[in-house]
């Protein structure tokens, strides 16, 4: 079979396709910055590729991987009931500096690991819709997120959770944060969790146990 790579290529706004990238149908494998495309998929150009999936597509891993040129998006339409995967959906975007997720729907998510990783001129995150009752993975999930200033948690559902590790690694500009309802009865890796985190003046771990 065959496999074509394409990064960054297009110069216009532009929907397209699989017949677009190829010009002829046939079956291949195509991946977009490290994305493969499928059918369940297109893409438009706005300086760094952004996917759009179908309603019943469940893998929004790496979405919009390191478009670092993008300071803002708009998720108002994205349906994301049958979501399983948002591990790295926000990963390298360094220059967004805000993100409504107020209509995300993450009841079925079960990994959330890096998902704001290298997110570094966000200030803020409203997580207050989210569910994560699912969720078994939140590693780095704000690692490098350097000028985010406080983040509030305390709907956060861990019980499911098993790897913690570099979840706040160099958040230096975070002042406070309280993690006073994590369980964090099945986690097995809490390790640098905290490392870099050099503003911290106040952390609530009331509830945390040490890691298995």
């Amino acid at each position: 079979m065959k496999t074509i790579f394409a990064k960054n290529i297009w110069k216009e706004n532009k929907v397209i396709t699989k017949k677009d990238l190829i010009n002829e149908k046939f079956e291949c494998d195509i991946f977009i910055n490290e994305k493969k495309l499928t059918d369940n998929m297109i893409i438009n150009k706005e300086n760094n590729i952004i996917y759009f999936f179908k309603n019943d597509y469940n893998d929004m891993s790496k979405l919009f991987y390191y478009c670092s040129s993008l300071t803002s998006i708009n998720l108002s339409n994205f349906n994301t009931n049958n979501v399983t995967d948002m591990s790295g959906m926000f990963l390298g975007c360094s220059s967004l500096t805000s993100i409504n997720l107020s209509n995300f729907n993450t009841n079925n998510v079960t990994d959330m690991s890096g998902m704001f990783s290298d997110c570094s001129s966000l200030t803020s995150i409203d997580l207050s819709n989210f569910n994560t009752s699912k969720v078994t993975d939140m590693h780095a999930m704000f690692y490098y997120c350097s000028s985010l200033t406080s983040i509030n948690l305390s709907n956060f559902n861990t019980n499911n959770v098993t790897n913690m590790s570099y979840m706040f690694y160099y958040c230096s500009s975070l002042t406070s944060i309280d993690l006073s309802n994590f369980n964090t009865n099945n986690v097995t890796g809490m390790n640098v969790m905290f490392f870099g985190c050099s503003s911290l003046t106040s952390i609530n771990l009331s509830n945390l146990l040490l890691a298995k």
